[in-house]
């Protein structure tokens, strides 16, 4: 019975890919929808209750298929850094310096909002970073899952899984089509960590500039990986630290430790 479920799976995966790839690129002014966007809308509507297509646990073990998909995707823009390694090492503080993109853009933008809207700890679970599988690692071993920390990190990681490639395609489309920002920087912003979040971004960028497609699934790959291997670090020592001091300094709630460590809300 398992394999029969399985083989539903990529039946209807078959499918959805198929109907996204007849559909094609489209652009709408500014936004540049790509079949990415149309497979997610089509998945999302198979993955309905009230059709009765696709049940809880099916979509649970669908979702065991994404990191081997990724791996393929990661394995491809791998083999895209080598014959442009040079170019990417002689902009070795431009993709260093976008760390600091990310930490100004979830703290700056992110936290005063989330204090706005009455969040208390868990915004800073929700703020400190972009909120990848790294960060919910960072929180999961600092605070526990479980926490108020935990809760914020985790319900940005869901919001950024099931909304990020969709919003990050769109967001890309319209700042590549006004054309403000030099292709290689927009490329290096789409590296934020994320491989579907990439890939989205990406794929918007290049149907604006097809003639460096190349250079700029490079670059985005670049800064995609620094973000993974430098982010942690710069997560873990540079921005929790801060946001944690900023949220405590705004509102007074300083946590406190009993003397084994264990941590006292």
């Amino acid at each position: 019975m398992q394999k029969i479920a399985n083989l539903k799976l990529h039946i209807l995966a078959l499918i959805v890919v198929i109907i996204a790839e007849a559909i094609g690129t489209q652009k709408f002014g500014l936004v540049v929808m790509l079949p990415l966007l149309f497979a997610l809308v089509i998945g999302g509507i198979l993955s309905l209750p009230r059709l009765h297509i696709l049940n809880t646990t099916q979509m649970d073990r669908a979702a065991k298929f994404m990191p081997i998909a990724m791996l393929v995707l990661i394995a491809k823009i791998g083999l895209d850094i080598g014959p442009n390694l040079e170019i990417l090492l002689n902009s070795g503080w431009a993709l260093i310096m976008q760390e600091f993109g990310h930490f100004f853009g979830t703290l700056i933008f992110g936290l005063p909002v989330a204090l706005l809207l009455k969040m208390k700890r868990e915004a800073i679970g929700a703020c400190y970073s972009i909120d990848r599988e790294a960060n919910v690692a960072i929180i999961g071993e600092k605070f526990g899952l479980d926490s108020a920390e935990g809760r914020g990190v985790m319900g940005m990681y869901i919001c950024g899984t099931v909304f990020g490639a969709l919003w990050i395609s769109l967001l890309a489309g319209v700042i590549a089509q006004l054309d403000w920002f030099h292709p290689h920087a927009l490329a290096m912003g789409a590296g934020i960590g994320s491989a579907s979040m990439m890939a989205a971004g990406v794929g918007s960028i290049v149907a604006s500039y097809p003639h460096e497609a190349q250079l700029i699934q490079a670059y985005a790959a670049a800064a995609n990986l620094m973000t993974s291997i430098l982010g942690i670090y710069f997560a873990l020592f540079v921005s929790l630290p801060v946001t944690i001091k900023i949220y405590e300094f705004f509102t007074g709630d300083k946590r406190r430790e009993d003397p084994h460590g264990a941590v006292l809300n």
